[in-house]
């Protein structure tokens, strides 16, 4: 089986990505596409809270092409954070009808770590890439989302249902539509006290109906959310009786990228 690993939460920081990727054997000193056949997934949050999100974009695209060629393959999954950038970008400064944020989509996308040199670098390109982009898929068993919430089951009872209604909302004029998606993207910590003896716990049902038999995320930080020192910050945590992986190893609060081999 070719090797299988996992990253989230970029936000930004190319140069530590591309070094965890060249430690891996994944890149070569110049952060070109070195790792072969082996097969790199990418988990959300590219962008913002970092120097140069849309640069990560870019990175990213160039390896997926690179690998594809070399008989591997770079996936990357939606983010809260592309949605927010989306958000701003889409709909600006205008007020959101039941939402009091001054500033609307771009004033919340601010206060959540956006950055201006993300948004004036965006192209129609770059729209496009990230309006296309999936929410959940299942590799080898394990179950990949960006955050750890079971909310995704509100989009869909199939991992086909669930992202095509992420497109759909990606697409939408709506606003309200827009702000309803963004929260469930950004909601997290429903896996914290699933049980596996407990038939319908958070994690059981997003196995059961997504499918996988382990449940990979990111989005909440092993720094914050979890409670480990930035510089302890080594290896992925694994919880939930052993089902369900963090690897956000919060590199914007101080810890790192988790560049982390599932198979």
């Amino acid at each position: 089986m070719t090797p299988l690993y996992v990253a989230a939460d970029i936000h930004g920081h190319r140069s530590e990505l591309r070094e965890s990727l060249h430690e891996a054997g994944l890149v070569d000193r110049t952060g070109h596409w070195s790792g072969g056949g082996a097969r790199l997934w990418l988990l959300g949050d590219y962008v913002d809270r970092g120097p140069d999100g849309i640069g990560v974009i870019n990175d990213i695209q160039r390896l997926a092409v690179a690998a594809t060629a070399a008989g591997g393959h770079v996936g990357t999954l939606l983010g809260n954070h592309e949605a927010q950038l989306l958000a701003a970008h889409r709909f600006g400064t205008m007020p959101v009808a039941g939402w009091d944020e001054p500033g609307g989509f771009r004033g919340g996308w601010a206060r959540f770590g956006g950055r201006e040199t993300d948004l004036h670098q965006l192209t129609p390109q770059h729209v496009e890439w990230m309006t296309q982009l999936p929410a959940v898929t299942v590799v080898d068993g394990f179950l990949l989302v960006h955050s750890d919430t079971a909310r995704y089951l509100e989009l869909g009872s199939s991992m086909t249902t669930v992202n095509a209604a992420v497109t759909t909302a990606l697409g939408s004029s709506d606003p309200a539509a827009w702000l309803d998606f963004c929260g469930r993207l950004s909601d997290r910590g429903a896996f914290r006290d699933a049980e596996q003896a407990n038939p319908d716990d958070p994690v059981s049902l997003m196995l059961r109906t997504l499918g996988g038999s382990v449940l990979v995320h990111g989005h909440s930080t092993l720094t914050k959310h979890f409670g480990v020192a930035p510089q302890d910050v080594t290896v992925a945590l694994r919880y939930a009786d052993d089902r369900v992986i963090a690897i956000d190893g919060g590199v914007y609060e101080g810890g790192r990228i988790l560049l982390t081999r599932l198979r």
